[in-house]
């Protein structure tokens, strides 16, 4: 997963395996064998790696395509937690990585909120007040 992950991060963000080695102190060569497969980075090396493309540890090592229909690493703090199915009246069900990722428990409020143009977001609706008082604060 590492090697593929480093490979797609690396294209993704048209950067040449001498741009990224130049960047963290390393060779060219030794790009090539983590990319390949053949070797690994140390732990730092890696942090450096996760931070350069803007993508957590955990994903840069972890991250499978296949669980998340065939995309790429996603950017720190975006998330892909599947697809949902809607109810006959109307209710969904919040996956549980969702529900862990934002501490989203039994019997909070959500706030839904709509843009015709780009979707659907939910908000704690606590989250929600407070943001609407920040902004009633600054008129």
């Amino acid at each position: 997963m590492f090697a593929e992950n480093l490979l797609s991060l690396r294209k993704r963000n048209s950067m040449t395996q001498e741009a990224l080695a130049e960047k963290l102190g390393v060779s060219r060569q030794a790009v090539a064998k983590w990319e390949s497969g053949e070797t690994v980075p140390d732990l730092e090396k890696s942090r450096l790696i996760a931070e350069i493309f803007g993508v957590t540890l955990d994903e840069l090592v972890n991250f499978g395509a296949d669980d998340a229909f065939g995309l790429e690493v996603p950017p720190k703090g975006k998330h892909l937690f599947g697809i949902v199915t809607m109810g006959e009246k109307g209710q969904i069900v919040i996956p549980a990585k969702a529900r862990k990722v934002f501490g989203i428990n039994p019997g909070d409020s959500l706030v839904v909120l709509g843009d015709e143009g780009t979707g659907i977001a939910l908000m704690k609706s606590n989250d929600f007040l407070k943001m609407a008082d920040l902004i009633r604060k600054k008129k």
